[in-house]
This record gives structure tokens, sequence and C-alpha cells, in this order.
């Protein structure tokens, strides 16, 4: 007699019939299959031991079932992406979830480096400066009417220029005449004294301050010398070719004050009525 030659599962006899030899004896392929096959993750069938088995996060496929849930293309040879647990080639799964850019219209690749703002997204190398076309990359920007541009191009294109030196404002500034000033730029003509912040006045659209406006410029005051400026509500009295501050505008000999008085001229005095009829 022959020896038994069985299948270790059915017991059935594997003389002249295909097996498998396993460390734990001999196996008919029926048995193989159900005892040690995987099943297919897509189609829920046996992965024959003649098949050609896919393995992918813990799922086993045939090769047949492992394709792009949208267009159906085989990944067996091919890069894919997993997205909620379905399988996409990558043209699936840019046309499904990549962004296209804004400037050039290519999809923006999952990975690629690229730029995203307003809700639009650009790759890295399109993301340019309206005005000078050079990459912003990482640096600042500012957005203005759908363009964008780098800081230095915008300041040279829409920032307003001082009116004494033509550079830029980049931040604070001053108003004068209606036009801007840098701080620094807006300085007495007389003395080069900054005036943002004081008290000045102007001499031909020039601005001066008001020590220099009064010295160059204002009338004096025929009893104190000293000039008369009417800025911060001075007050002062003119007669004929002289001028006096109120506050000196009084009785050369009694000193009463002659301010909404009648007075009598008395050579380079004024006198009050009272004094001049009074005689020398």
């Amino acid at each position: 007699m022959s020896e038994a030659f069985d299948c270790a599962k059915c017991s059935e006899s594997l003389y002249g019939r295909k097996y498998i030899q396993t460390d734990s004896g001999p196996y008919c392929v029926p048995c193989y299959d159900n005892t040690f096959a995987n099943t297919c993750a897509e189609c829920q069938q046996l992965i024959g031991h003649d098949s050609r088995e896919l393995f992918y996060e813990d799922r086993h496929f045939h090769e047949g079932c492992f394709r792009c849930c949208r267009c159906q293309r085989s990944l067996a040879d091919e890069p894919f992406t997993c997205q909620d647990s379905e399988l996409l080639c990558n043209d699936c799964y840019c046309s499904a979830f990549s962004s296209q850019c804004s400037a050039c219209g290519e999809t923006v690749m999952p990975g690629s480096r690229k730029l995203e703002y307003g809700g639009q997204t650009w790759h890295e190398h399109c993301f340019l400066c309206s005005g000078c076309e050079q990459p912003l990359g990482s640096r600042s920007f500012v957005p203005d009417k759908g363009a964008h541009y780098c800081v230095p191009c915008y300041e040279n294109k829409f920032a307003p220029r001082c009116a004494r030196c033509s550079k830029t404002l980049t931040q604070g500034g001053v108003t004068y005449r209606d036009q801007p000033w840098h701080r620094e730029c807006l300085v007495c003509t007389g003395c080069q004294t900054p005036l943002a912040g004081q008290q000045f006045t102007s001499k031909d659209e020039d601005p001066y301050c008001v020590a220099c406006f009064g010295e160059l410029f204002a009338p004096k005051c025929s009893s104190c010398k000293r000039p008369i400026v009417g800025l911060g509500g001075g007050k002062y009295v003119s007669f004929e070719d002289r001028h006096w501050h109120h506050s000196c505008f009084s009785c050369a000999r009694c000193s009463t004050s002659l301010v909404g008085q009648g007075f009598v001229p008395d050579g380079d005095q004024v006198l009050c009525q009272g004094c001049s009829q009074a005689g020398p």
C-alpha cells in the first residue's frame, strides 16, 4: 500500500491533484484559499493564491480591484492618494481637491509651494508684484483693486509725496496749504526750526515761525519797539504810519489806556485829552 498523502484540512487525497505545502502540512487549493487567503476590501471575494495581491493600510485588494474610485483607472503601478478612505489617482485628486492658480490657470499640485490670499491660490512663482513683476514670496505686499504690489512699488505709485523733498510719505506727515509734508521738512524759512505742532504763519507761501515772522515782516510797536503779530488773537492800534500793541497804547504822561478813547498826537507821543488840555 502507498503512504497516505491527504489535505491537512479536508483530508481528501492529494494524489494527482494540485496542492500547496505549508508548515502545517499540504493543502488542496480550495482549502488553502479558504484558510489562508485574504478578503479583497473592494469586492469582498477571497484573493486566491494565484492572484496578484495588493496591500494598503491594513486592506487587501485584487490587482484589478485596486483602482481609482472615480475614473476606475488601475492604481497598481500608479501614484495615488487616499481621501476619506477612497483611493484616487493623482489626476482625479487634483481635479477634486486641488486649487487652480489664479495667475496661470494651472493646477496647484498637492505638496507644491503655494500662496493663498483672499480666497485665491497661486503657485509661489506666479504670485508677482503688479509693478516690478518680481515674485512676492514671503515679502509684505499691498492689495489694490485686484492687483498686488510690493511695498516699494506701492509707495512709488500711490503714496503721497512731500511738497518740499518730493519723496514719498510712508507714515505720519502733516498738511500745509492742502499739500502733504514730512514733519521734518516743514521748517521755518528763516531759522529752520521745525513747525509741525507749532503755531506759525506764512509770507509769499513760505512758512515762518512766529519769532522770525515778527522780526522780518511784522510792524513794530511805536511804544515798546517789539514786533506786533496778530497770531493768537493779538490786537493792535494803528494811526497814520504808526502802530501800538493794545497794552502799549496809553497816554505818554498819565499812562491811561487810550484804547477806545479819544487821543491827541503830540510829536512821537500820544496824549489823552485831559493831559493835552493841561498843556506842557
